[in-house]
């Protein structure tokens, strides 16, 4: 790695778990890869009064139980490039500490002013902890280049994060700023531009002419595993919907960009979310269905309802599963619905993009069962990462009966290459200063400034009713009635690629 690239990484709230889960195994991946520089130092920056030699065990133990690679041979190396120091968050006098710390760094492991400082805190402490580090001059570039990496939620509505924005760009200038969404770190992802740009087949296809709709869907088969008290505030909506969903949406349906530098990617992603369709208030119960996990038996275990979960209100009306239609008014894409739809406890963890193409203009032969679903190209995200394309082939003896068959490619195919983890990659992204992955705030107000309707009405109102629907199912009944074709509905995947119907299990 360049030696400019040499750095100090800073992670606020490094006692948490996604420190522990995540970060640091990621990090120390990057190590054995040696893509990390070897003049690099981690700071790790909580409440909690934990010495080096403690935090550097901590660390020691998640690697080992964490690890996304299997060299264990540099573990010992990498921790004594580990540090930390205590520090209160909303305290800007405690910061003049960090900054003679991170000094004290630089000159020991002869590192320049290189520093990204990642918030693994709560979002309430986003506006606060750069302001400090601001204050202290922590944000200035005169010795080197200064980053900060926030995690989402990027605000709970459209006012919070015009308030965050305009917290932010008071110290820090837009290139400074990283905002990170692991599933935009992930390869299958990332491949949704290859697939594209890079074959000719597929460029001609991709719009309103041949497409029938396209259909997003992420499904978990967990609860809300004891996070009650975030998910109250939240709900599928801002936690999946404006984030996750919404960014894989302006990767599946952007232009091309001029070129492959982050700003070109960039600018074509916002026009997509320039490009929506504005949802009436009016509107709002015939394009959004929210619904809400019953108590259920699953594979002989009796699993709770939502409203059953520790710290849940027992009249909570908080949707765990949200379904969405949606267009994108621009020459590409005018008149093709797009459907989004993502739950909880739903029969199979999944997230894949099914573009739909329009059925023949005159059926020839027998089998309406191959009408109904049309040719499918199904791109997935996790698991089972690949690209699966369903058409039509003649069934064996006499006549022309047709039905659909399979033709799949596999990540796990290319056996001589290993997926790096979402964090590994955004995490060496922001290293190298590369944005391309990363949102940017015009993106993320026009996505609260498009689901602001959706929120209103069902915040305000009762005339959009929450439905019930048994943990293990897809969801409330009435979904498939978003699809405009009442002769398609949507896929049911399984945890296998080339597998679907409405019984899936894990």
């Amino acid at each position: 790695m360049n030696i400019s690239e040499n750095h100090i990484y800073v992670i606020f709230g490094a006692s948490g778990d996604l420190t522990r889960r995540k970060l640091v195994p990621a990090l120390y991946s990057l190590f054995i890869r040696k893509l990390l520089p070897d003049n690099f130092a981690l700071l790790g920056v909580s409440r909690s009064s934990v010495s080096t030699a403690e935090f550097r065990e901590q660390m020691r133990s998640a690697i080992n139980q964490f690890k996304e690679i299997d060299d264990v041979s540099g573990i010992e190396e990498f921790v004594r490039k580990l540090f930390y120091t205590t520090i209160q968050f909303d305290d800007v006098s405690t910061y003049s500490a960090l900054k003679q710390e991170l000094a004290l760094l630089r000159s020991e492991s002869n590192i320049c002013g290189n520093t990204i400082f990642y918030l693994s805190t709560p979002p309430g402490l986003y506006g606060v902890i750069p302001a400090n580090l601001a204050a202290v001059g922590l944000n200035l570039q005169d010795d080197g280049w200064k980053r900060l990496i926030i995690e989402k939620p990027f605000g709970n509505d459209l006012g919070s994060a015009m308030q965050l924005k305009e917290s932010l760009l008071l110290d820090w200038s837009e290139d400074q700023i990283f905002r990170i969404d692991h599933y935009l770190g992930k390869e299958t992802v990332q491949n949704l531009l290859v697939t594209r740009f890079s074959n000719g087949m597929f460029e001609p296809l991709w719009n309103r002419n041949y497409i029938h709709h396209v259909e997003i869907t992420s499904a978990e088969s967990i609860g809300i595993e004891k996070r009650g008290g975030y998910y109250e505030t939240s709900g599928a909506l801002r936690d999946m919907v404006q984030n996750h969903l919404l960014q894989v949406t302006a990767l599946t349906a952007m232009e091309p960009p001029s070129s492959l530098e982050p700003a070109a990617i960039r600018n074509e992603i916002l026009k997509v979310f320039q490009s929506l369709r504005p949802i009436q208030r009016k509107d709002v119960q015939h394009v959004a269905i929210r619904g809400q996990y019953l108590s259920s038996t699953i594979k002989g275990t009796v699993v709770p309802g939502y409203r059953e979960e520790a710290g849940v209100a027992p009249d909570s009306q908080t949707e765990t599963f949200v379904a969405l239609k949606f267009y994108i008014d621009n020459w590409r894409w005018g008149g093709v619905p797009f459907y989004i739809r993502t739950g909880k406890r739903l029969p199979t963890r999944v997230t894949e993009i099914v573009i739909h193409f329009k059925p023949t203009p005159h059926f020839l032969f027998s089998g309406d069962k191959h009408r109904q679903s049309c040719n499918q190209l199904v791109i997935r995200i996790q698991p089972d990462e690949g690209i699966l394309l369903k058409f039509g082939m003649k069934t064996p003896g006499s006549g022309f009966e047709v039905q659909n068959v399979n033709m799949e490619f596999h990540y796990d195919d290319l056996s001589i290459q290993r997926l790096p983890s979402a964090y590994e990659r955004l995490i060496y992204d922001s290293i190298k200063g590369d944005a391309t992955l990363f949102a940017r705030t015009e993106e993320v107000l026009e996505a609260w400034k498009f689901l602001t309707p959706v929120m209103d009405v069902w915040k305000n109102g009762h005339e959009v009713p929450l439905y019930g629907y048994p943990a293990g199912t897809w969801g409330p009944d009435n979904v498939d009635d978003l699809i405009e074709d009442k002769e398609m509905t949507w896929r049911y995947p399984c945890k296998n690629l080339s597998d679907d119907g409405f019984f899936c299990e894990l």
